[in-house]
């Protein structure tokens, strides 16, 4: 556990750093990255910044260094050190009108580790146990971005500090960061700084600046209004409140009888509802292609002996949007596809028995409902809920509330602003991404927004085209029984997108999913795969980091024979008899069967027996594609592809604004 001094010393920064712009604070600042217990990244020149008085004179000590500059106008500062060996510890000291010092800082190799949930969730959270050997590891240290929101970009993150890594610490550390980082601990025996700037359910436009999405024209009215001259933080904010009011009346509470009527009241006539096991996505329980509201009811009872004055329910993973009463008070509200929904409210509106517990759920595309371990220590919400439509829309014409609720999860630029920008130009080697599960529903478009975010992020870095690495989503949703449209296909074909920049690489999760889980609880393969993808394109070792990856394809007959690139040692089937599932073909008609697959030599030829003229093949093409038996010798598995270009299920979909901004 951190200190006293550290648990204080962010909230020390945070409030020195509201003066920063004053003329009368003197006080040497730094960005709170630059504090103790500090990686820098090493054998490169490294920016160290911070503010002081305007024109006060600044000197750096530090591993024999003697740097000094001044404080432009504005009273900021900037030095480089030149480029160090891996090694430590160190001290770094300021001086100016008043000496600060920096402890126990180390040269080694620094990661960026950014994205939702699956790079946010901790050891603990997916019930990983630190290892009482491997895990007492202090050259191993996270710096936790404690996340905020701006629609402007800040100069300082909101609160974080490093942490070294212990059997008692890394409980809390992100999984996937601390796992690819132990991975390069164990190879390279050189200090590990992880910089963990994440947050789960939000989508790739939040991490995106205003210059980056201005060029694409959904979100073009938006970035110009956000950065018009003149705005400020609580001018756009209060824009924004406006148009989520204007959202509300105009769209998401219009025309539902749920609303008019009350549904949410303890005396509503429920003998019409009808029931669904929960959680679910209701798409699976009856209500398929239904987008709009669906009203949900349960009664639950206190715990026995229950004698506080606070009472909690998390409804959790919620798609899309909720509003929740208990008796007939509203609890909560919330907006985008969160993975938490935790509504404290007064227990003096509660009884021991019979509460009435209604979630109104809007869903505005997609697969909607309360789904995916939904409720995790909630036993008293699992099962059998009454539930009746509300408002049927179509999503296609259905405005986004995208600005009209300023969402982090949603809203553009936010937590780039906030979380991003701070931390730039900190000198990084690379970075890791692991995103994409809430931009699904136009995953399409995250073909266009991932190539240009990579190289956004590069620009303002300005270090060059650093490594940056890219989960491929993993396995999700019960299987499909026959090839059909898969969303989660078409982000996985995205996400290669990111290969057509230099120094980027995939590291795939499509084998280690879990079908009713969204957060599969492997991460030790992901991080070791994300491990061998930057040994390669980060340290350039010659290894093979990568599973086969589609190539190319030539049609014999009623057969289509598959070449891959990225086979190591030879392709391998991980089926005791020799099977390979996954493959699909289709006709000039563009109806895909299940393949018949097999290996011959390195590659694998794939038919069936009632498509005389095949064209296409895809593998591993839904959301969930169950087991998987392709595999290179060195155990890596096959990418998912397609051989088509046939129009995308999610093509044309993306987030559209009107002349408001919603």
């Amino acid at each position: 556990m951190p200190s006293i001094l550290h648990i204080f010393r962010p909230l020390l920064f945070c409030s020195l750093f509201l003066f920063l712009e004053s003329p009368l604070q003197a006080k040497i600042k730094l960005p709170q990255l630059f504090s103790d217990h500090a990686v820098l990244q090493r054998e490169v020149a490294v920016p160290v910044w911070g503010w002081a008085e305007p024109g006060e004179k600044i000197t750096l000590l530090m591993a024999g260094l003697v740097l000094t500059t001044l404080a432009d106008k504005q009273g900021t500062w900037r030095l480089n050190l030149a480029p160090h060996p891996a090694g430590g510890p160190f001290d770094m000291t300021l001086v100016g009108k008043d000496t600060l010092v920096v402890h126990d800082l180390f040269f080694g190799e620094v990661w960026l580790c950014a994205g939702q949930s699956n790079m946010q969730w901790t050891l603990n959270e997916f019930g990983i146990k630190p290892d009482s050997v491997r895990d007492n590891a202090s050259e191993i240290r996270l710096f936790s971005v404690f996340f905020n929101t701006d629609y402007l970009p800040r100069k300082d993150v909101k609160m974080g500090w490093w942490q070294t890594a212990s059997p008692q610490t890394v409980g809390g550390f992100s999984a996937t960061a601390y796992l690819f980082g132990r991975n390069l601990y164990e190879h390279f025996k050189v200090p590990i700084g992880l910089i963990s700037s994440n947050l789960g359910a939000t989508s790739i436009e939040t991490w995106m600046s205003a210059g980056a999405l201005k060029p694409f024209p959904q979100f073009q009215d938006l970035v110009e209004k956000m950065t018009a001259p003149g705005k400020n933080f609580e001018q756009l904010n209060a824009d924004l409140k406006r148009y989520r009011e204007q959202w509300d009346t105009a769209f998401y509470l219009k025309n539902d009888p749920g609303i008019t009527e009350h549904w949410q009241d303890t005396t509503t006539d429920v003998s019409d509802w009808k029931d669904m096991k929960i959680p679910n996505l209701w798409e699976d329980a009856g209500l398929e292609s239904y987008d709009g509201s669906v009203w949900f009811r349960k009664t639950f009872d206190l715990p026995a002996g229950f004698k506080g004055d606070t009472y909690n329910i998390a409804l959790n993973q919620i798609d899309d949007y909720d509003i929740a009463w208990v008796n007939g008070i509203k609890i909560g509200e919330s907006f985008g596809n969160r993975n938490w929904r935790n509504y404290f409210f007064p227990a003096n509106i509660l009884k021991p028995k019979g509460n009435v517990l209604v979630v109104r759920i809007f869903d505005i595309g997609g697969k909607g409902g309360m789904y995916t371990n939904a409720f995790w220590g909630n036993p008293i919400l699992v099962g059998d809920w009454k539930y009746k439509v509300g408002v049927k829309i179509d999503p296609n014409r259905f405005p986004k509330p995208v600005v009209g609720n300023g969402s982090f999860f949603t809203h553009p630029t936010l937590l780039y602003n906030a979380n991003i920008a701070p931390l730039q130009p900190y000198a990084i080697k690379g970075a890791i991404w692991y995103q994409g599960e809430s931009n699904v529903q136009h995953a399409a478009e995250y073909a266009d927004l991932l190539p240009v975010m990579i190289k956004d992020w590069r620009q303002n870095w300005g270090q060059g085209d650093f490594p940056f690495l890219v989960v491929q989503l993993a396995n999700y949703y019960p299987e499909q029984k026959v090839p059909g449209e898969s969303e989660w296909g078409e982000l996985r074909a995205s996400q290669m997108s990111a290969l057509t920049l230099p120094n980027t690489a995939i590291a795939t999760a499509i084998d280690i999913g879990e079908a009713d889980n969204i957060h599969p609880r492997n991460k030790q393969e992901v991080g070791n795969r994300l491990a061998l993808a930057a040994r390669k394109i980060a340290y350039k070792e010659d290894i093979v980091a990568s599973g086969p990856v589609y190539k190319s394809m030539q049609v014999e007959g009623n057969k289509i024979r598959i070449q891959f690139s990225s086979i190591g040692n030879g392709l391998i089937s991980k089926d005791k008899y020799g099977f390979l599932r996954g493959f699909a073909v289709a006709g000039a008609d563009k109806k895909f069967q299940w393949a018949l697959a097999y290996l011959e030599g390195n590659s694998v030829v794939v038919f069936h027996p009632n498509i005389a003229e095949p064209v296409a093949v895809r593998y591993a093409w839904a959301d969930n594609p169950g087991p998987l038996d392709l595999y290179n010798a060195e155990g890596l598995p096959a990418l998912p592809f397609r051989s088509d270009s046939w129009p995308l299920f999610t093509a044309g979909k993306v987030f559209l604004y009107d002349e408001n901004g919603f």
